[in-house]
């Protein structure tokens, strides 16, 4: 059985076949191009509802709607929602934000803020540490919202470490009485502490383990040696300095037979185990 071909279309046929197929194309991908434009700017699909969720102790209504709103471009199918994250966390107190879309035209948004701990820097930075050792810039509402916070001041690249040890320290020195006020990091990687009560401490430098054994050692030979001084008290601790390998350096209110710039130094020098204390007369 003889199999007949078909003659071949002539070529005018074939690039006629050829343009209607790219002028279909064409028209199409136009037709969707105006579709995407006119769903861009249709009124019907601005975003016109946002959810906020979140325990929000700190962040109103009014401020959210200052710092995010202006800067939400687009409608429910074009915002970008990195770009929405990242507006939401820029405002004060919001430490996170989780940004998704819901149909047909609302935003819903999870914030968790800050939850503040201490003053970070200076008195007057206006910077705060949140409990995981991250430093941010928020003004407290209320002076009574601060809770007695310490503040903290060195590194902000160390802010979590000094946390930390702070958060060691509290307990380890509760034994005087006094909380503390301030926990200082010094350029020299020293640390030092001042309580409520004036008192300021000496810490020294190295691991926690070994600052926070310096500190044992102090609250553990502190009674005996202020007891020493005319019946006193560890309340009467005004300066210590636990830098010595073999004691500690300290001062005890009204104990002090030194000149004023010399006692604003050492004082009173405790020897372990024994802490006899040695006092320097002037000349």
């Amino acid at each position: 059985m003889n199999s007949a071909s078909l003659p071949a279309a002539p070529l005018d046929v074939r690039l006629m076949n050829i343009t209607a197929v790219v002028l279909f194309i064409g028209v199409a991908l136009a037709v969707l191009w105006a579709g995407g434009r006119w769903l861009q700017r249709h009124p019907a699909f601005a975003v016109g509802r946002i959810v906020v969720e979140g325990d929000l102790n700190h962040t109103s209504a009014m401020s959210l709607r200052a710092n995010v709103a202006p800067q939400l471009v687009g409608n429910f199918f074009t915002l970008d929602l990195q770009a929405a994250r990242q507006a939401f966390e820029q405002v004060p107190w919001i430490r996170s934000a989780q940004v998704r879309r819901e149909f047909p035209s609302s935003l819903r948004v999870l914030l968790q803020e800050h939850e503040a701990v201490a003053h970070w820097g200076a008195e007057g930075s206006g910077m705060l540490v949140d409990r995981y050792g991250e430093v941010f810039e928020a003004e407290v509402d209320e002076p009574e919202d601060d809770d007695g916070w310490p503040r903290l001041i060195g590194s902000a690249e160390r802010a979590a470490e000094m946390l930390q040890l702070l958060q060691r320290l509290q307990p380890a020195l509760a034994g005087l009485g006094s909380p503390i006020a301030t926990l200082t990091l010094t350029p020299h990687g020293g640390w030092r502490v001042q309580l409520h009560s004036g008192a300021l401490l000496e810490l020294g430098s190295g691991p926690q383990e070994a600052v926070l054994e310096r500190v044992r050692r102090l609250l553990n030979t502190l009674p005996q040696v202020a007891q020493q001084q005319g019946g006193r008290s560890s309340s009467a601790l005004e300066y210590a300095d636990l830098r010595h390998t073999s004691g500690y350096a300290l001062r005890l209110r009204g104990v002090t037979t030194m000149s004023a710039e010399e006692a604003a130094k050492k004082i009173v020098r405790a020897r372990l185990p024994a802490a006899p204390v040695r006092r320097s007369t002037q000349n």
